[in-house]
């Protein structure tokens, strides 16, 4: 039975609420508590947003990646977490969930990981520009329960994580 199981998880993957924070095409990062991050010098190639119902690795609110057409800030939706692509920065994991409401497509992960690779590469000289230590890389592709396992589930009545970039 613990087999089959495992083989119905792998074929229906998790459904997760996304709080859109940077509409796909959008330049200015920010936390999930509204803080600004970094203005991109491109823009982001898909909706970016958190779950705030559970922590990530860096101590903020899960990441999630929605795949599809531009959502306004604020926007909430529910998607298929398809997987997920893991970042380390400044010493932390930090998974990235990768959402959709259809399937993912090998050119679609493609894609996705090219752009966490370059992401963190950016990223990683703007660590260096705020005198914050530690390498930044993307660590490649993963499954989505996984990351949702790693993460920490937020209390009701929890705070919004502040953290400083």
């Amino acid at each position: 039975m613990g087999s089959l199981k495992r083989t119905m998880q792998e074929l229906v993957p998790p459904i997760v609420e996304v709080v859109i924070e940077i509409p796909r095409g959008g330049f200015v990062k920010r936390g999930s508590a509204g803080d600004f991050d970094f203005w991109s010098p491109f823009p982001c190639p898909f909706n970016y947003g958190s779950v705030p119902q559970f922590l990530g690795g860096e101590g903020d609110y899960l990441d999630a990646v929605v795949l599809g057409p531009r959502l306004s800030p604020g926007t909430v939706i529910s998607a298929s977490a398809y997987g997920s692509v893991g970042l380390s920065e400044r010493f932390m994991y930090d998974d990235k969930l990768i959402c959709s409401n259809t399937p993912i497509s090998v050119s679609d992960k493609r894609n996705i990981l090219r752009f966490f690779k370059l992401y963190s590469f950016c990223k990683g000289l703007l660590n260096v520009a705020r005198g914050q230590p530690g390498a930044s890389r993307c660590e490649g592709w993963g499954d989505a329960s996984a990351a949702i396992a790693r993460a920490k589930p937020v209390r009701t009545g929890e705070p919004v994580p502040r953290i400083g970039f």
